[in-house]
């Protein structure tokens, strides 16, 4: 689970996990016509993400999905084949990245998406080592010591409720007990001088404290006393371990980046922006330091050179944002992502002396034409209190003059999640296929200010779902869209939204796509992860207490409304899912077939909260596509469905 209102908010539920400008009416100039592309187009495109350079400097490791689900592999520097290093066909495989001395590098791993994840280490010879053997616990890999010699582990073998922070010997695998945590504070950064630990408190969803362990002295300090309510998210360490960056939007709307000296206890501002600061971070020898930022669903990145932090020129290419910025251990190279809205991220290397970019990758199946693919546009909507919601609006091409378009609200997970700019295949494959897209950042959601972030508190079911219905209105007043075939969806926290729509509004929406959603509060929070007990009080909070706030919760969880659900339904769900677990669609999904309304239940064996495998997604995509083509394009103009799947 994310963090969601705190620093980057506690994610209830992830769960689990620009004004517009003029009217949008059809111009009645020629438009062109994209080719239309089937959904087995769109899933060879290929998703890659990290990077990791290797103790040469030759080679860069990433995690790539091109055999189906994601595994490692790695590539020159200066371009070259990729090269699977891990073959897994059952479980998604995520790099971590090289050791500092040799090719040996760390990897993450589930089974079937139960996000019990492992660590593990490939060595030289092939072979992989489960370094945090055992069952029913969740370990993750954070960080590496000042010289390699050693890294870090989270794991909550010793307690499931809680995250113990490990050391391990980088030659040997031999560990020690560095951080025991026995009051619910997440162990977060160590300091390259291996003194303290910075750790983090969530108070409620929207507030947040950092307190600094010193392990030369045993001794555990508040550094973040505030009044009312502020996030506080600790960033890094600088290089001489001297000052602590955090985040917090303490005095504020939005966060700014912060120091604390570690010898007086003195906080000063560091680095603002116009919006949320997202974090901060130093290059492996201490030269560069990068800040990204939330730029009105779009991400900026700085990057900052020496001790007076001279700014970086950065390359500036075409078609997307900058993502992901890894230095080599030397400082010379600079690996990036470049993501956009028609074409989804590629890796890139840049040499910092010789000012030359090599792109390694070509994400996008070469047979989709990214003209015929949308621009998302962000567009902004006053709500029924005159709340001002800001969304990302695909609108489809090719849309003849006078037509109107069906079109598909889109609520993304948390509830503190953000729809933000760049790549979406579901978006682009139903834009594609002649749906205009909303992706509504509905009150609460995180990128737009303290006061927007809090204002869902208390309110599920209620003020951010009114936003949705406004939402339906606000298209409906384009000129383009047709008011009477508009339809709702969502993942996760966006599921329920869904399922609320559908009960709480029935008359609203024509359709809906609940994928993995809460349909009954109550045994969702009684029944979260004992990993999430720090977070436990945050989420009551959040969302209501099930013991103290029961009614409140059956009043607000689509389940025990389901007879108001009267539009035709369809639900996704991974059986694994930790989050959200299967019961939730199982029931909802009984509830409304006693309606007699239409439901489609799709449940794929082998996924957790959220579909890694490519043949899955594929599955997903087109069923979802056939489920909207059937109940919201008029009779006539129905699109073929791609793909005939099992059912």
């Amino acid at each position: 689970m994310r963090r969601m209102k705190t620093a980057a908010r506690l994610t209830v539920l992830a769960l689990m996990l620009h004004a517009l400008p003029g009217a949008l009416a059809a111009s009645k100039s020629p438009q062109h016509v994209p080719k239309q592309y089937t959904i087995e187009q769109f899933m060879a495109t290929t998703s890659i993400s990290g990077a990791s350079f290797s103790r040469d400097e030759k080679n860069i490791l990433f995690t790539s999905n091109e055999s189906g689900l994601p595994n490692v592999y790695t590539q020159p520097v200066g371009g070259g084949k990729p090269v699977a290093l891990t073959q897994s066909t059952t479980d998604s495989t995520y790099a971590v990245g090289y050791f500092r001395t040799d090719d040996r590098f760390l990897f993450t791993r589930d089974k079937g998406g139960n996000e019990q994840n492992h660590l593990f280490v490939r060595e030289l010879d092939g072979s992989e080592k489960d370094l945090t053997p055992g069952d029913k616990l969740k370990a993750s890999f954070a960080g590496w010591s000042a010289d390699g010699g050693a890294f870090y582990v989270l794991s909550n073998e010793r307690d499931p409720k809680f995250f113990d922070l490990y050391r391990y010997d980088a030659k040997t695998y031999a560990r020690a007990l560095l951080y025991k945590n026995e009051n619910g504070m997440t162990p977060d950064r160590i300091s390259r001088d291996e003194r303290w630990i910075a750790l983090e408190k969530p108070n409620t969803t929207s507030d947040s404290d950092i307190y600094l362990y010193d392990l030369s002295k045993g001794e555990l300090k508040h550094i973040t006393p505030h009044q009312g309510t502020a996030s506080y998210s600790a960033s890094t360490f600088d290089p001489a371990s001297k000052r602590l960056f955090f985040t917090s939007n303490e005095g504020g709307e939005f966060n700014t980046l912060r120091t604390y000296d570690l010898a007086t206890g003195a906080v000063a501002l560091h680095e603002k922006a116009d919006w949320d600061v997202f974090g901060s971070g130093y290059s492996l020898d201490g030269r560069f330091r990068i800040t990204v930022v939330d730029n009105d669903g779009s991400q900026t990145v700085r990057v900052v050179e020496g001790a007076d932090e001279k700014p970086v020129a950065l390359p500036k290419l075409p078609g997307g944002e900058m993502r992901g910025v890894t230095f080599s251990p030397s400082g010379k190279l600079m690996a990036f992502y470049l993501n956009g809205d028609r074409a989804p991220s590629n890796l890139f290397v840049y040499d910092l002396k010789t000012k030359k970019t090599t792109q390694l990758t070509q994400s996008l199946n070469k047979e989709i034409d990214p003209n015929d693919l949308v621009e998302a546009e962000v567009v902004r909507f006053k709500s029924f209190d005159g709340m001002v919601i800001p969304s990302i609006y695909y609108k489809p091409k090719g849309l003849a003059p006078g037509a109107k378009a069906p079109a598909v609200i889109f609520v993304h997970g948390g509830p503190g999640g953000q729809t933000r700019r760049g790549y979406s295949a579901l978006m682009q494959y139903l834009a594609n296929h002649g749906y205009a897209v909303l992706g509504i950042n509905n009150r609460g959601s995180s990128g737009y200010g303290k006061t927007f972030n809090t204002a869902d508190d208390g309110k599920h079911g209620r003020e951010p779902l009114w936003d949705c219905v406004e939402a339906k209105t606000y298209l409906a007043s384009l000129g383009n869209i047709d008011p009477d075939r508009i339809g709702i969806m969502g993942g996760s926290y966006g599921g329920y939204m869904t399922l609320a729509a559908l009960a709480f509004r029935p008359e609203a929406f024509k359709v809906g796509i609940d994928i993995f959603g809460v349909s009954n509060w109550v045994r969702t929070l009684e029944s979260i992860p004992p990993y999430w007990e720090s977070q436990r009080k945050a989420l009551y909070q959040e969302i209501g207490d099930p013991v103290k706030d029961k009614d409140f919760l059956v009043a607000t969880s689509p389940l025990f409304h389901a007879k108001e659900i009267r539009r035709p339904l369809m639900v996704i769900q991974g059986k694994n899912d930790p989050r959200v677990i299967k019961p939730e669609s199982d029931e909802i999904v009984e509830a409304v077939k006693s309606n007699k309304v239409p439901v489609e239940y799709v449940v794929f064996d082998d996924e957790g909260h959220g579909f890694s495998k490519k043949k899955n997604q594929l599955v997903a995509n087109a069923r979802m596509l056939e489920f909207l083509d059937k109940y919201l394009k008029p009779t006539g103009a129905r699109g073929q469905a791609e793909v005939n799947t099992s059912r």
